[in-house]
């Protein structure tokens, strides 16, 4: 298990560039595992879709993430300066990277998930790409509803414990 002090790093810096996305949409994957982007989505990420997205796993739940060029490679530079010389970051770079992958859209604006994210994600006809902010999870549909209908009750709690002492002066 990669301690949380590595996984801060990463989650506290501030990404200048890359416009706040929002939005949850459903959509359908073909038998070839194609998503067809949607347009809310698209007018979006229009100034930057030609920069190209990873595609990786996520860390704590299953689905994929889709980076866009320029917020993967902030997270590279964090990343980076981790040191590979001591097992932990080693380990968890390694887990990280698993299964990221270069990805387009096609001219039809569709994005094609290759068959072991597909498979690691449980990703079957019905998808759905919802916004976290600075890139879009992909869930199955079923799996993406079951983890936001167990979160209702507790999702107070986390609220107030997340945000609830957020200092407003940064």
């Amino acid at each position: 298990m990669v301690e949380s002090g590595i996984f801060f790093i990463i989650l506290k810096r501030k990404c200048i560039d890359m416009p706040n996305l929002i939005g949850t949409y459903d959509c359908k994957a073909d038998a070839k595992g194609r998503l067809t982007m949607p347009s809310g989505l698209r007018k979006q990420l229009a100034p930057i879709l030609s920069e190209g997205f990873v595609l990786r796993r996520s860390v704590f739940q299953k689905c994929l993430e889709l980076y866009p060029m320029k917020e993967w490679d902030l997270l590279m530079n964090d990343i980076k300066k981790l040191n590979r010389f001591q097992k932990k970051p080693d380990d968890f770079v390694r887990r990280f990277m698993a299964g990221a992958r270069l990805v387009d859209l096609d001219n039809t604006g569709r994005l094609l998930v290759p068959k072991d994210l597909k498979a690691f994600a449980n990703i079957s006809k019905n998808v759905v790409l919802t916004s976290a902010i600075s890139f879009i999870e992909i869930w199955d549909k079923e799996a993406y509803e079951i983890i936001i209908n167990d979160a209702i009750e507790d999702f107070s709690d986390l609220a107030e414990e997340v945000m609830g002492n957020l200092d407003s002066d940064e």
